[in-house]
């Protein structure tokens, strides 16, 4: 291999015909052309030329900008706004390249895009090769007749999307809503019309900033016989002969037609098979089956929580013409399928995921883009966001259909994890057009993506789009009814007719979803879109209501899924600081409502938290604004906390038809920006209360505890394979002592693996007048499940009245003593009194701690802190601030 420097670009000359490469994750060597990297240093200059500077690719305008001090950071204040200019320019990239002579010579070059963001005319010296309008797409242009003997001139010429979307819009024949976001969204208008991030353009937890730029690798290509385009593999089981197979799939362009044999073979297993294989000039297909025998032990693939994440090497070898082919990858067995049936007691259908025959509850949150700048989302941000989503005990996200698709690390990972992935495909919250050069693009886009990513064990599910059909079911867009039907017909047509029919032709290995929330099978029989898509005797459902009581679970639909749900809440203080002034530092700053794209979401926040809070009321600005900061995110918590526990526990029960919850993804995971939203996990990779709160309320084995009719119940939720005898223990604290006023157990009662199912049932007044001095507002309870080897899972608690209305609850006083030990720092809590929503804060220090936010009973708790960086015991101490619910008031 010879490597050739040549203003900024790389050339690798293969002397034979294979490379070593990463293939959708996994380490694959297969035949490749020679290529011609062109990243690196490109020139950018805007239309009329009066901007000019270096830019790197991949990468896109405003991070080109950025890098050359000719903007600040777009999230430092209020410069989302000011920088709108950026995504109303028309942008052009250029980069100069010699090709080599052993390269230009070839047959076939191959000018490849691995991605355009996004309206563009490309031009090789002054010569139109091609167009893009679609992100999400690969293009290949082929350029052998255009390339030249010495420097060769390549143009990239990028039209403004909010321009262009402007346009389409007011080309089409008809209007397609949404027209423009909600103005508090501060935001471009007709997203819908371009195939791009459709949360570029504002959503309600992000800036709009429009993007431009080649945001992925640009390369030329060149060969002379073949080159492989795509290599895949899927293990399928047949259960009705109890046996395995992997469907391999070649995608291969030729200059003539080859033929030749292929062997695939997977040595672990002592498993081999020979094809006879043509392919034809041009672009072929094949997939080849590779059949094990029916004694094989195979170990397979399972969710985080139910068993390992084991591979087998795939060796692909042989012979075409006078090529030789090899290529190694990946294989994991895994099978998958979404339950609807009926339920006994119910007039719906069951909605839930088996994997490997085996009924999984669904355990995570929704995914949306960890940066408006793709081109920052590095691989660490996004294995440390998907291992703190399994240190929370997730087993699942959810990918948004309104951002990415997502790097192919971030697939690889989460078959590394054992994180399931529901993946949508990238339309959301509108209606689209279905003009042929649309659907023509979003076919190829389909397409393509599919193939990318059906490898992975972890995508578990494909989804149409986001709340499309809920949006033409309940009238989002004030369509008048004469005009109902040709909006119906689009729908069908687009996600049907084009990307159902698209999938299913690539992809029979998992199941597909038209939308979500859906009515699933019923939905189908309805013509797709359903009368009433959140109906909770069908499909999955997203809820969502800031007004009512959150600590109230009548308020919560009983579904079969629930795919979303959320409350917001805003990031710590030593977040919002990176984007912030002293000025900003007011709940009612600019700043504040300007970072708010949820409309009424500041006022919301402090109305649901002023049920059950005493609202913050230092004397001090500064404190008072932190204070806020940290209520918000103890209102957050208790209310997810409150709403997934009540899902998790009606996994096993009907009640009026409803029941049998078999999913909980709460909105959302992780943030695109330093503002309020529904995340449980800070732009800075902070945690939020909530998420330390998932770590519990997700724990494979938990006790639920709630107050019906005057009694408290407690059900004991398992997810385990095994059955288990399990008693509860639960103990009453009055707020002034941190001694147990007293304590007992139930009865032992038989927990079956993946189940939930009541173990306690007592009156409350019957168990505080048993304990001689206690009430509803001078007591709490705690409970706990154990066996006979001691306690199965967290501790939790049950407040009998608001925190509000507590009598004698104490300034606790907690000091701290900060240690290092092999794994990280032990950190040493001794409190005067008992203490809700203990709170540890170290600032700008990047970690975790074990257990964060928690109820404290006890006069000492040791916790241990995980640092992401170099850090000291000193350093941690000195930063460590500790808050209380006590300290607000």
């Amino acid at each position: 291999m010879i490597a050739l420097r040549n203003t900024g670009n790389i050339f690798v000359c293969l002397y034979c015909a294979w490379c070593f490469r990463v293939l959708c994750g996994y380490n694959v060597t297969r035949p490749e052309a020679d290529k011609l990297i062109l990243n690196g240093k490109w020139t950018l200059k805007n239309s009329n030329g009066t901007v000019s500077l270096t830019a790197t690719v991949p990468g896109c305008v405003h991070s080109a900008l950025l890098r050359q001090g000719m903007i600040k950071d777009p999230y430092f204040r209020f410069n989302d706004v000011a920088y709108k200019w950026i995504a109303l320019e028309n942008w052009t990239y250029t980069t100069t390249f010699l090709v080599p002579p052993s390269l230009r010579a070839k047959q076939e070059v191959h000018l490849v895009f691995e991605g355009v963001d996004t309206v563009a005319s490309i031009t090789v010296n002054g010569i139109t090769v091609g167009k893009t309008d679609n992100m999400f797409r690969r293009y290949d242009l082929r350029v052998s007749e255009v390339l030249l003997e010495g420097e060769n001139v390549l143009e990239v010429r990028l039209l403004s999307p909010v321009l262009y979307a402007a346009g389409r819009s007011q080309a089409s024949a008809y209007r397609v809503p949404p027209d423009c976001p909600p103005e508090v969204q501060q935001g471009e208008c007709h997203v819908n019309f371009i195939r791009k991030a459709q949360s570029s353009f504002s959503w309600d937890w992000g800036p709009s900033l429009p993007t431009l730029g080649l945001w992925k690798e640009v390369r030329l290509e060149a060969y002379d016989v073949l080159r492989l385009v795509h290599l895949s593999s899927v293990p399928v089981y047949d259960a009705s002969l109890s046996q395995w197979a992997v469907e391999v799939e070649l995608c291969v362009d030729a200059v003539e037609a080859v033929k030749g044999n292929v062997t695939l073979s997977l040595p672990e297993l002592g498993t081999m098979q020979a094809f006879p294989a043509v392919f034809s000039a041009g672009h072929t297909k094949r997939t080849l089956v590779l059949h094990l025998d029916r004694s094989t032990d195979v170990k397979l693939w399972w969710p985080n929580g139910h068993g390992g994440q084991p591979s087998y090497l795939l060796r692909v070898a042989g012979l075409l013409g006078s090529l030789s082919l090899r290529a190694d990858t990946q294989v994991y067995f895994r099978t998958v399928e979404l339950v609807q049936e009926p339920i006994t007691g119910s007039s719906g259908l069951s909605f839930y995921f088996r994997v490997n025959r085996k009924p999984i509850f669904l355990k995570g949150s929704n995914w949306i883009p960890a940066h408006a700048l793709q081109d920052r989302v590095t691989p660490a941000v996004i294995k440390n966001l998907l291992q703190s989503a399994v240190d929370a005990n997730m087993n699942a996200v959810r990918v948004w259909g309104g951002g990415v698709y997502e790097q192919d690390v971030f697939y690889s990972t989460c078959d590394e994890l054992g994180v399931m992935v529901w993946q949508d495909l990238m339309f959301a919250c509108a209606l689209y057009p279905t003009e042929p050069d649309f659907i023509q693009t979003v076919r190829e886009e389909v397409l393509q993506q599919v193939r990318r990513l059906k490898s992975h064990p972890s995508v578990v599910v494909w989804s149409g789009n986001n709340e499309n059909e809920a949006a033409l079911a309940t009238d989002w867009f004030g369509i008048p009814a004469s005009q109902r039907p040709r909006y119906l017909r689009d729908y069908v047509s687009l996600y049907v007719d084009n990307i159902r029919a698209v999938v299913l032709e690539e992809d029979r290995s998992r199941p597909f979803l038209v939308s979500s929330p859906t009515n699933g099978a019923e939905s189908q029989q309805e013509g797709w879109v359903a009368a009433d898509p959140y109906d909770p005797r069908y499909g999955d459902t997203h809820y969502y209501s800031y007004t009512q009581d959150c600590w109230d679970w009548r308020t919560f639909p009983r579904t079969r899924f629930a795919s979303e749900y959320g409350f917001q809440s805003w990031p710590s203080f030593s977040t919002l600081q990176e984007a912030s002034v002293a000025e900003d530092w007011s709940y009612r700053s600019r700043f504040s409502s300007h970072r708010q794209h949820h409309d009424g979401g500041n006022q919301q926040m402090l109305q649901q938290a002023a049920l059950h809070f005493h609202l913050p009321n230092s004397s001090d600005p500064a404190q008072n604004y932190r204070h806020t900061l940290y209520l918000t995110q103890v209102m957050q918590a208790q209310c997810v906390k409150t709403q997934t526990e009540f899902y998790r526990r009606s996994r096993s029960e009907i009640v009026e038809g409803k029941g049998h919850t078999m999913g909980a993804l709460y909105w959302q995971l992780n943030d695109i920006w330093q503002a309020p939203s529904w995340s449980s996990i800070e732009f800075s990779s902070k945690w939020k209360m909530l998420h330390y709160f998932a770590q519990g309320f997700f724990a494979p084995v938990v006790a639920v505890g709630f107050e019906d009719e005057g009694a408290l119940i407690i059900y004991a939720v398992s997810d385990l394979s095994t059955d288990l005898l399990l008693h509860a223990v639960v103990s009453v604290y009055a707020w002034s002592s941190q001694d147990p006023v007293c304590a007992l157990k139930s009865s032992e009662a038989l927990v079956r693996g993946g189940s939930a199912s009541a173990i306690f049932k007592q009156p409350i007044a019957g168990l505080l007048a048993g304990c001689g001095r206690c009430s509803r507002l001078s007591c709490l309870v705690t409970f706990q499940l154990q066996d006979a080897q001691g306690p199965q899972g967290p501790l939790n608690h049950l407040f009998l009245s608001s925190p509000k209305d507590a009598l004698c609850l104490q300034a606790p006083n907690i000091t701290a003593v900060v240690q290092q030990d092999r794994e990280g720092f032990v950190v040493t809590l001794r409190s005067l009194a008992v203490a809700p929503y203990v709170w540890l804060d170290v600032g700008a220090i990047l970690g975790r701690f074990s257990s964060n936010g928690f109820l404290m009973v006890t006069r000492e708790t040791v916790v241990h802190f995980f640092p992401w960086e170099p850090t000291s015991a000193a350093d941690l101490a000195r930063a460590l601030v500790i808050t209380t619910l006590r300290d607000l008031y």
